[in-house]
């Protein structure tokens, strides 16, 4: 751990609840959304899209995806500019809801025809294009499988003219991602966590869709317990991590390598978090009580692609 210690912040608890607990993001008109992916009826997948009044916990449903008979995982969400939120879900891939809470599937395929993975978390460059983790097997109706059981695990750029490119695969479970921009707002770096392994590999963006140098930029402390879920960049240049399974959130300086510094959360299972816009206030969900809180941070986080003008 390269003598990171603990580091304290005060939690506070929002909601509890929701089933899965993951994708917290805002709107561009300051709303808050959240999925809860372990919605079950009738034995299927009943997957939600979720707007939560921050205020009092409350949650509206906004849409409970589906194609065909199939119901929907969903997992991580993206905001764009016109207010529509893009969703990785791990049973039908990449979705598109709109404010209103009409859905769509956008693709079935990818840029070479081969069947969409399903998806897990995503997130935008400041120039549109949707960066994707596929930890899934073939989006549905194919049999559910995850890529922990084998390393099939894929990672997806939607770029802004209106592809999936696949970028790589053969991982074990990809999960969270985070893009890190230059000086003059150009994507140069992607981040992605593999969970089982602990790793967080790290691949520069020559442009959309396109990546090199693949590279292991820093690890998960401990052995077998939890692994690397979602994160965030702060605005200079730090990773936060959630760290599934051991109750800390692990903090990277831009070099990676070890945690600089541990946050403890009082749960189990943090599972993903996200800055609010021009704000130190950091949302985080959890799977111990399914649940949504918030602390404050030492600095704002990077802006999303949804406010930069």
């Amino acid at each position: 751990m390269a003598g990171a210690d603990d580091t304290k912040f005060e939690f506070s608890k929002i909601a509890d609840g929701i089933a899965g607990a993951e994708g917290p993001v805002f709107d561009t008109k300051g709303n808050f959304y959240m999925v809860a992916p372990s919605v079950e009826k009738n034995g299927k997948h009943a997957g939600q899209v979720l707007k939560v009044d921050l205020n009092t916990g409350k949650t509206t449903l906004v849409c409970e995806p589906s194609v065909g008979e199939d119901g929907g995982v969903p997992a991580g969400c993206q905001c764009d500019k016109e207010g529509n939120i893009y969703v990785a879900d791990m049973r039908l891939g990449i979705l598109k809801v709109t404010p209103s809470g009409q859905y769509q599937q956008l693709f079935k395929v990818d840029s070479e025809g081969r069947t969409m993975q399903g998806c897990n978390d995503c997130s935008f460059d400041y120039n549109g294009n949707l960066w994707v983790t596929g930890p899934a097997g073939d989006i549905a109706p194919s049999e559910y499988r995850r890529s922990f059981e084998a390393p099939f695990g894929s990672v997806y750029c939607l770029t802004k003219p209106g592809k999936v490119i696949r970028i790589d695969t053969g991982l074990w479970f990809p999960n969270g991602l985070a893009v890190r921009h230059d000086e003059s707002g150009e994507a140069c770096q992607l981040i992605v966590a593999e969970t089982p392994t602990k790793l967080l590999w790290s691949y520069d963006i020559k442009g959309p869709g396109l990546v090199s140098n693949k590279r292991e930029w820093a690890k998960l402390p401990g052995n077998l317990e939890g692994g690397a879920d979602g994160m965030d960049f702060d605005d200079k240049g730090n990773l936060l991590v959630a760290h599934w399974g051991t109750g800390h959130i692990e903090v990277f300086s831009p070099e990676g390598g070890s945690p600089a510094k541990r946050i403890p959360t009082p749960f189990k299972t943090p599972s993903n978090l996200h800055f609010q816009p021009k704000s130190r206030t950091v949302y985080m969900t959890e799977h111990d009580n399914n649940g949504l809180w918030k602390f404050e941070w030492e600095t704002c986080g990077m802006p999303q692609f949804c406010e930069k003008e």
